[in-house]
């Protein structure tokens, strides 16, 4: 007789006797119709706000035709969303090269609120990523690959290329040497205290970059944050030590990406150049960067509406469980058919698996169908991809399933109705309305609301500046890192509670 035969057998039974449970959750879910009508009901609310947002928007922005339909969102290399607006003072260069400088001041201007209606509150300053450098590109179109080393309002010095990159050099904001320098697509950017010891802050690859390509000086500064909005802001850079290395030609100057007033000839906050000697004093603003909020409307914002979707999903979490439990189907004490963990399993697997596909069905419906209801409006879109588009609507589905069983835990281990419900009310939806509105926004890192990370449509960088707010896309965990950790609280608190009913056997 084989010995393992018993064991077998009894794993055997284990599993014939769990799908036996499984299917008699299943079986009292669906037939309960309250339960069924609450997950079309969450399903409803979401979906409802969602197109309510997408149906409402109306982007308009004053070009020098007048007012009108926003253009489509500026693409850099990879397909991101970017803004390309900066002073230039530069020179062609042809083959091998560079040029070298030294950002010698920094000062800046910053629009701050009003305090007398209609009066502008100007002031004095420079923003952390105001930037005033050296700049190479193919050429002066907006969009195209480029890169640049640079002294930043805040950040010290920096490199970066193609607008999403960025690589930190010194953590200087005195005066500095700066070096670029190119052969053939490989291009290099220096630092330097003194003008005479080099560091190499990076190096890097511009495929496809033509013979001739335009190298120089230039400034830029993206607006200072207030409230959730950007106020204007510009940066004066005074560079003075410039050798240019094999450029060829006199200094042009063109104020790249600057829009006109609505008469179609007054620039709209012109930069422009000062030469006092040897110096070049170069004003602009704008950025050269991922445009996380200009870029257009995000697709998660369909999604705007899942926390309050949610609270219906997790009242059926709950009274899943205490309904049974009031009527002393789940018992504690000597073992009955059904096991209590065994039930408990079935239940979260049941639950989980109806909050998937509500969750599935609302961001599945929402997300398309707004997006499209946004360009027939004529509306910006930021640009996504079927990757993200995808990890959006499935990732949360997972969200939705993942909040379920968390609620189903922790009706189980109190085992009141009430009680479980505003806790997890507490726990998965106040934090993710609360940093909505810009506040306590960390509690997106501590609570099982980081989950709606895995919404995120536009990914936030390092070398941008963002409001604390949903509504800006700011998520301070990844999209995963985020969904994990809701994951880790539903896993812990079922765990909890199917431990709590085995101790009690």
């Amino acid at each position: 007789m084989n010995p393992f035969t018993p064991y077998r057998s009894s794993q055997r039974a284990e599993r014939d006797g769990f799908s036996q449970v499984l299917r008699a959750e299943w079986t009292t879910f669906r037939t309960a119709r309250g339960w069924v009508l609450a997950m079309a009901f969450s399903v409803l609310v979401t979906v409802s706000l969602g197109l309510l947002i997408a149906g409402g928007v109306r982007s308009t922005c004053v070009t020098g035709k007048g007012e009108g339909p926003c253009p489509a969102p500026l693409l850099g290399p990879d397909g991101t969303a970017v803004r390309d607006k900066y002073y230039f003072v530069h020179q062609p260069l042809k083959g091998n090269g560079g040029i070298t400088a030294r950002v010698s001041d920094m000062t800046g201007q910053i629009r701050l609120p009003d305090a007398v209606p209609g009066v502008r509150n100007v002031t004095e300053g420079v923003v952390p990523w105001a930037k005033a450098g050296l700049l190479v590109r193919e050429s002066l179109k907006q969009g195209t690959p480029y890169a640049a080393v640079m002294l930043t309002g805040d950040h010290g010095v920096r490199m970066q290329y193609n607008y999403i990159h960025d690589v930190a050099g010194g953590p200087h904001n005195g005066p500095q040497w700066l070096r670029l320098t190119r052969s053939g697509d490989t291009i290099s950017g220096y630092e330097s205290d003194d003008g005479k010891t080099w560091t190499e802050v990076s190096t890097v690859k511009l495929t496809g970059l033509p013979e001739t390509v335009e190298i120089g000086l230039f400034a830029t500064s993206p607006g200072a944050l207030w409230d959730m909005a950007q106020a204007f802001a510009q940066v004066t850079a005074t560079f003075d030590q410039i050798t240019p290395q094999v450029a060829n030609g006199s200094w042009r100057r063109d104020d790249v990406g600057v829009s006109m007033e609505s008469d179609g000839t007054t620039p709209h906050h012109p930069g422009g150049v000062v030469e006092s000697g040897d110096k070049l004093i170069v004003t602009g603003g704008g950025d050269i960067g991922p445009a996380t909020v200009e870029g257009g409307v995000r697709a998660d914002l369909m999604l705007i509406g899942g926390a309050v979707g949610l609270i219906p999903v997790l009242m059926v979490a709950v009274t899943f469980f205490t309904r049974e439990h009031r009527r002393g189907l789940i018992r504690t004490g000597p073992p009955v058919a059904p096991h209590p963990a065994r039930l408990l399993a079935a239940k979260a697997a049941v639950v989980g698996a109806v909050a998937f596909v509500a969750g599935l069905v609302t961001s599945g419906v929402v997300v398309p169908v707004g997006l499209a209801m946004l360009r027939a409006n004529q509306n910006p879109i930021q640009p996504i991809t079927l990757a993200t588009e995808s990890r959006v609507i499935v990732g949360y589905a997972a969200l939705t399933a993942a909040a379920a069983v968390l609620a189903l835990g922790l009706a189980a281990l109190v085992k009141r109705a009430v009680v479980a419900v505003g806790l997890a009310i507490a726990l998965a939806v106040v934090p993710y309305l609360l940093a909505t509105a810009g506040l306590a926004p960390w509690l997106l890192t501590i609570t099982p609301a980081a989950g709606f990370a895995i919404t995120q449509s536009v990914p936030t960088f390092a070398h941008v500046d963002v409001g604390p707010s949903l509504v800006g896309g700011y998520y301070p965990l990844p999209p995963w890192a985020g969904l994990a950790v809701t994951c880790g609280y539903a896993a812990f608190a079922l765990g909890a509670a199917i431990a709590v009913h085995r101790a009690s056997l």
